[in-house]
């Protein structure tokens, strides 16, 4: 297959927008993050219930499904570097592009700092129902703390940082007309 048959294909990335695979992996974290999200802000809010033990007890195993995503992201982000819209080489570009940096840092870290927790925990994690891996005779300190201390902090830092992410889509679409949005929700 040549290059410029490569790079039109839809399902690929291109110097104009992004591609199926991109945009599927997108949304569909996107969608994850929102069900985690609003499941610990009803545990917030509300406290124990049945709703709330509904939401919550997704958690572990969305979770560890964000950790495959985001990893699988993270491979095809990088199988797609030089075809993919590029930051302008501006102030505002260059913010767009440490934002961008901080949301897979944090997409990676919260999740994957919560399995190194489960991995030190003296319970077995099957997070489907089916065993990943067993527990330990005794508790793993060193692997539980950094969860412990980061994990919910910066969870509602990453929110934070989606946030951010959003009102600057918006304000993109909205003020600047630049089509960044376009990119990644706009037609194939």
């Amino acid at each position: 297959m040549n290059q410029a048959m490569t790079a039109s294909s839809p399902w690929l990335d291109s110097p104009v927008r992004y591609g199926i695979v991109s945009r599927l992996l997108h949304w569909l974290m996107a969608a994850l993050l929102l069900w985690q999200f609003a499941g610990m802000i009803v545990k917030e809010l509300v406290g124990r219930s049945a709703l709330t033990s509904f939401m919550v007890g997704s958690h572990k195993p969305l979770g560890t499904l964000l950790l495959v995503l985001a990893v699988v992201r993270v491979i095809w982000a990088l199988s797609q570097w030089r075809n993919r819209p590029r930051h302008p080489r501006t102030l505002l570009g260059r913010a767009a592009g440490l934002g961008h940096a901080a949301l897979y840092a944090l997409m990676l870290y919260v999740p994957g700092v919560a399995l190194l927790r489960a991995y030190g925990d003296d319970k077995p994690f099957a997070p489907w129902g089916i065993p990943l891996f067993a527990g330990n005779p005794a508790k793993v300190e060193w692997m539980i703390a950094p969860a412990s201390a980061t994990h919910g902090l910066l969870a509602w830092l990453f929110l934070a940082a989606i946030a951010g992410h959003v009102v600057m889509a918006v304000v993109h679409q909205r003020w600047l007309r630049d089509q960044t949005l376009s990119r990644m929700v706009g037609r194939l």
